[in-house]
Parts: C-alpha cells; structure tokens; sequence
C-alpha cells in the first residue's frame, strides 16, 4: 500500500469535510481508547490543521496509559489539538446499581453501556465546541463481522478509516510513527473489566477474519460468516413496516 498517498487522501477527506459543511464545524472529536484504530485516526485529524479534541474516557479502565501516552505526544507536536480527560466512573456505578436493583441486569448489555456512555459523552463534547464526532473503526470490524456496539462506538458522524483493513491500519500507524506500545498491543474493546481481548471475544484474530473476508476458500471463512451473521442487525438499515397507503385510507 501507498501509505504517503493514502494518508494524503484521508487527510484531504477530512479536510473537505469539514470545509464543504453548510454548518459551521470547526472541530474534530475523538474518543482514544489507547488501541491503534483511535489513535491513526486522532493523528490523521491533527495531521489537517484544524482544532482537533481527543478525549480519554475511561469507565472503571485499569490501565489507561497507551492512551494517555498518544494524547500527550499529540498534543507535543500539534498545536491544534488538546486533550481531556473524563473519568465516567462514577455515572457509569450508579447506572449498574440503579438498573440491577430493578432486575434489568446483564453482563452484556452493561459492557455495551459504556460505550454508549462514550458515545454520549463525546456527542456533548461536540456540540459545545462545534465540532464532528470521528469514527475509529476499521473495515474488518464495521462491515466484516459488525464488532462495535450499536448506538455506541458506532454513533458517529464520519469514518475516515471504515474502508482501511486492520492491516493497512497497522502499515499507516507504523508509517506517522505511532508508538510501537499501541501498535503491538492486542486489540480490545475496553468494554470487560476481565481483559479479555476482541480475539477472545471474536474467535477469530483480525488476520483470519481479512483471510476469510477476501477468500470463500479459507479454512476460517464459516466461522467468519457465523460471526457476521450474528451482526447484521448493526449493519443493515433499521427495519421499517411499510404500509400501503391504501390500508391507510381503508
């Protein structure tokens, strides 16, 4: 891959962006999470000029420091970004206690409900600061097996990397120079407090995924598919009843 011209090209993108809107956006929002995806994104969006804010938002996250080792170094070499950081904590405790008093408890749907938080988070950020919320998700994840939560990570306003494979994600990284420390790291959600990463969760590592993605022949293309199945709820417009408008009139 290109890397010089693909960076170009997105950096361009998210330029045009901003300046084609018939609003009056001035800013990028971006939640780093301390994984590769988040912070190619962030550096690409600084990489423009234009007033870029990255935020970790860390709810009971034992370790935050990838992230807190990227936002720093970004706001060291650009002057156009700056950096906060929000501990969610306490909102997201008194949901859990809240909701498991009334019976509505689950594992999953708590996990979910931090990104969610997030995702309000970042919004709130957004519409104070005139600003766009940037997607950080790759092309295996969004539209390979659908690994985001809905309404969560995958509330946003532009995705700038969702036709970038995890792989050529790592080649950019490694290209602007993005800590090894992040680049090396297994890929997690953030989402469990037990570190189990998206391979344990998915089943399957992102290599195996783009394998099974790009050949039907692949010994892990079933499992793909079941995966992805699975997801599609994410990936497909929301479902809507049509209704003739004869039986309206009826």
């Amino acid at each position: 891959m290109n890397n010089k011209a693909v960076v170009s090209h997105i950096q361009n993108w998210l330029e045009s962006y901003m300046d084609n809107s018939k609003s009056t956006l001035s800013a990028f929002i971006v939640g780093v999470s301390g994984g590769i995806d988040s912070a190619l994104v962030s550096k690409l969006c600084a990489l423009t000029g234009k007033k870029t804010i990255v935020i970790t938002l860390p709810i009971r996250s034992p370790d935050i420091s990838l992230s807190l080792l990227h936002c720093n170094q970004l706001v060291d070499d650009h002057s156009n970004v700056s950096h906060y950081k929000i501990d969610m904590s306490k909102i997201y405790d008194s949901f859990e206690s809240d909701f498991t008093d009334l019976g509505f408890s689950s594992d999953l749907g708590l996990a979910n409900t931090k990104a969610r938080m997030r995702m309000i988070a970042l919004y709130q950020i957004a519409a104070s600061s005139s600003g766009i919320v940037v997607g950080t998700g790759n092309k295996v994840e969004d539209f390979g097996v659908g690994f985001y939560t809905k309404y969560g990570d995958g509330g946003v306003d532009i995705s700038p990397i969702a036709d970038l494979t995890k792989s050529e994600v790592r080649s950019l990284a490694t290209y602007l120079n993005i800590h090894q420390d992040i680049i090396k790291a297994p890929p997690t959600d953030g989402l469990w407090e037990d570190g189990r990463n998206d391979e344990d969760q998915l089943g399957l590592s992102y290599e195996e995924i783009e394998e099974a993605m790009s050949n039907p022949s692949s010994k892990h293309y079933q499992k793909y598919v079941e995966i992805r199945k699975d997801n599609l709820h994410k990936m497909n417009p929301i479902p809507v009843c049509i209704i003739d408008e004869k039986l309206k009139t009826s």
